[in-house]
């Protein structure tokens, strides 16, 4: 006579399979979530945390010259960062796009500058649609004005990309150096702390 249980081997099995889903779950969510820390930057203001999710922080630039429609543009390299609104009452904030000006005098490329005319824009401001602008049209380089509610935490993606009617060449020594700033309404700018 055979010992062998169909039942309980089935059982055993179930148990084993589940065991190395949830450790192969458990080790991807860990390996992914290292990764995301050591690209993280924290800037922080009085009201906020911010979190630019690259290493890069709240630097943008456009080095590859490559004019691009908006549909193409939209799905180009992503600066995305979250704001944490630390305080039980709402906040005012702005999102501000200005010069790296320290990077362009490190680089010593005022000469190669693309002209803001050619350079498009968007911002994705949490669940809402996609925002497109020239980046010339933002008065005062401010992308965003909004409120945040009382502990709101809102994710934000930024994308930027040379329009295709630029008539720029391609492989030209053009670029652009940028900063994101978030800024809460009495101007101050959130800092890398």
């Amino acid at each position: 006579m055979s010992n062998f249980n169909p039942k309980k081997y089935l059982i055993k099995n179930i148990i084993y399979t589940t065991l190395i889903i949830l450790l192969a779950i458990f080790s991807t969510y860990n390996i992914y979530y290292k990764f995301q820390d050591d690209r993280d930057v924290n800037y922080n203001s009085e009201s906020f945390v911010v979190t630019f999710h690259e290493k890069s922080g709240d630097r943008m630039s456009i080095t590859n010259v490559t004019p691009v429609t908006d549909s193409v543009g939209l799905s180009s390299k992503a600066y995305s960062l979250n704001i944490k609104n630390n305080l039980t009452v709402p906040v005012l904030f702005k999102i501000k796009i200005v010069d790296d000006l320290d990077r362009v005098v490190a680089d010593n490329c005022q000469n190669e500058l693309l002209s803001k005319d050619f350079i498009r824009i968007s911002i994705k401001n949490g669940k809402e649609d996609n925002q497109i602008y020239n980046l010339n049209e933002l008065k005062d380089g401010i992308l965003l004005d909004d409120e945040m509610k009382a502990l709101e935490d809102r994710e934000l993606t930024i994308r930027i990309w040379v329009n295709r009617d630029s008539n720029i060449p391609l492989n030209t020594n053009l670029h652009y150096h940028g900063i994101i700033q978030v800024l809460e309404s009495n101007n101050t700018v959130a800092i890398n702390k």
